[in-house]
This record gives structure tokens, sequence and C-alpha cells, in this order.
């Protein structure tokens, strides 16, 4: 993201799989973290921990990063982030999507864990084209 900071925007949206145990707690978990500042270090920190995604593992996790834990858990355990998650899975399924991650850049769809060398010419190809539109 450095690489093109202010001519690109980033939006997650959270897919849990429905077929995983811990997927939902898990975006709750990473929402949570978000609310704390700590988004991208709680999800650095399941995917390395992964597959140990469980509630106390989480919370291992969250004091880990030093967060508030009172805050942390009564939001994961009040599900504060349903509405959102489920905002985000209801769009998954009308765009199709049967993988994470996938990628849309300029409504180029990008399905998979791709290298950032791809995902990186990808968007430099799409801001020039935006340039040539001009």
């Amino acid at each position: 993201m450095d690489t093109f900071r202010g001519k690109i925007r980033l939006i997650i949206k959270n897919y849990p799989y429905k077929y995983r145990d811990y997927s939902f707690i898990a975006a709750e978990a990473a929402l949570a973290a978000r609310d704390q500042g700590k988004y991208w270090e709680m999800h650095d920190l399941l995917l390395k921990k992964s597959p140990k995604l469980d509630r106390d593992s989480l919370i291992s996790y969250a004091k880990e990063l030093g967060l508030d834990m009172k805050k942390f858990t009564e939001s994961v355990d009040m599900k504060k982030h349903k509405d959102e998650i489920d905002r985000d899975v209801k769009l998954a399924l009308s765009l199709d999507l049967y993988n994470t991650p996938t990628f849309f850049i300029n409504g180029r769809k990008i399905v998979g864990d791709v290298p950032y060398e791809y995902l990186k010419k990808t968007v430099d190809e799409e801001l020039r084209n935006e340039k040539k539109q001009k």
C-alpha cells in the first residue's frame, strides 16, 4: 500500500466460511481489534496462528497486542459487528465469490493468494488506464 499512497483505496470485506468452525468469531475479533486501532496486527496474528481461532486463543492474541480486554471480550461476546459481517457475506454471495482472498481492482477480479508483484502490476496497469482516460 505504501507504494501507492494517495493513489488507491483499500476496502476490506469479511467473508467467513460457513464451514469453518471459528471463522465468524475470528472476523469479530479482527473487527474488535480494529475498534482499538489494531486491525492489521490482529489480522496477521490470525493468519499466523490459524487454525487456533477458538475464543480462548483469540483472547490470548488480544492480550498479546495489548488491547483493552474488557472492550475486546465484550465486543466479541456480544457480536458487536454481526450486522457488518452479515452485510459483507451477503455482498460476497451476490458477487459469486468462492475463495478468499479475492481482490477487485477497478472491477478486475483476482482470486486467491497471488504474489504481491502480480497485484502491483495490475494496479500499475489500472493507474495507467486512468491517466489515458483523462
